[in-house]
């Protein structure tokens, strides 16, 4: 009978005592998920830890296009608690201009970021990151560390975030400082793809605003010595192949006479190519043409070589109709285009 009752017993409490640890271990496990849920980024704040960590990631790869990329069109720097400067304010193509010309000049280098922190702030368009950052330089036998905390200003344009204020926080540097300065000089000697390119991009610039502004010395300075230029489609009576800086310069000479307002560069668009010393452009030409009275609307295509800044090659598409129109060829064939 006792054998009985205890049997019976040992049921009962078993039986009571199962729906109550079933409950625990739900609340249990419905407050880790709740606490686990808490803790998930929004992903706004991935996309925003994302972009820290890549700034950093690019940089050490040398890949400043990426980077570029990730910035708003004006940017706040501050390093002053690293240099002492004042902030410095530049455009995507200017910092990267400016990591470019330092970055690469060094074997190595690893920015190592951690605790990444974001707030969401103003209406969900703006946020600001924090995280820490080691950065680590080497050069040779030499080594310099940079230890501090990165704080990012972010800015959300047609669904995507780009950083528009980056302050660094510097709490300890270890080694030489002045391994930048050698980086720097390296840098320049053998300057990176990036900074061909944008050596590229403003020799062609250059070129089309000395046209515009009839500044015939910077038009000169564009070229080199063994420069040519190509024009495939130039009508019957106009060369289509110039050589040499001095031909190119005479070639031009009557343009400032001949022109009155004129615009190149409002609609460039300029194409980089796998070599970094070549690219084409699009731009359309407005010049009043003053011997003729008439205005001379042009679209161009142009494949431009840059070699040390200066331009190599230069081969130039337009449509020969519209210029023999512009330049009343019938009436005279003493011009340039």
């Amino acid at each position: 009978m006792r054998s009985f009752f205890l049997g019976v017993l040992a049921v009962v409490v078993t039986s009571a005592a199962i729906p109550t640890i079933a409950h625990n271990a739900e609340s249990v496990f419905a407050s880790q998920h709740l606490n686990s849920t808490q803790s998930v980024p929004t992903a706004d704040e991935a996309a925003i830890s994302v972009i820290v960590n890549s700034v950093a990631t690019f940089a050490d790869q040398g890949d400043f296009l990426s980077v570029e990329k990730l910035y708003a069109e004006e940017i706040q720097v501050d390093y002053t608690s690293l240099w002492g400067e004042e902030v410095q304010t530049y455009t995507p193509e200017s910092l990267m201009t400016a990591w470019a010309g330092v970055l690469p000049g060094f074997d190595q280098t690893y920015h190592d970021i951690s605790n990444v922190e974001v707030t969401i702030t103003g209406g969900c368009d703006r946020a600001i990151a924090t995280a820490d950052v080691t950065a680590d330089h080497y050069l040779d036998e030499g080594h310099w560390q940079v230890v501090g905390q990165y704080e990012y200003h972010f800015v959300k344009r047609l669904d995507q975030w780009q950083i528009t204020h980056m302050t660094l926080n510097l709490t300890d540097e270890l080694g030489d400082r002045t391994l930048v300065t050698l980086a720097s000089e390296r840098a320049s000697s053998e300057p990176v793809a990036y900074l061909q390119q944008q050596q590229t991009e403003q020799a062609v610039r250059d070129f089309l605003i000395s046209l515009e502004t009839k500044d015939m010395d910077t038009f000169a300075a564009v070229w080199a010595e063994d420069a040519v230029q190509d024009m495939p489609f130039s009508p019957e009576g106009f060369p289509k192949r110039v050589e040499g800086r001095e031909n190119l310069i005479q070639h031009y000479a009557a343009w400032p006479q001949i022109s009155g307002n004129a615009n190149f560069t409002d609609e460039l668009v300029i194409y980089p190519m796998a070599d970094p010393t070549t690219v084409f452009a699009e731009w359309r030409g407005v010049v009043d043409i003053l011997p003729t009275g008439r205005r001379y609307e042009q679209q161009y295509g142009g494949l431009f070589q840059v070699v040390d800044g200066k331009i190599q090659l230069f081969r130039e598409y337009y449509d020969p109709i519209v210029f023999s129109v512009a330049f009343d060829l019938d009436g005279s064939s003493q011009l340039v285009e």
